[in-house]
């Protein structure tokens, strides 16, 4: 997920996304303690993505 497609997005939004992303990084954790994951790396994307929400929130925290 880009920066530009986040910034793109209202507060809101961002929260919900960040919400699903939580949900998603949580079951893949889950997941991969009693099996091998098919695509280990997705948990780092997840994460990455989940820090972008974050500190695009913060801009328009700071920015209003």
């Amino acid at each position: 997920m880009k920066a530009e497609e986040i910034r793109g997005m209202n507060a809101d939004e961002i929260r919900a996304k960040v919400a699903e992303l939580e949900r998603e990084r949580f079951n893949l954790s889950f997941r991969g303690a009693t099996e091998p994951l098919s695509n280990p790396l997705r948990l780092r994307t997840i994460r990455r993505d989940i820090a972008r929400l974050h500190t695009v929130l913060r801009e328009k925290e700071v920015a209003r």
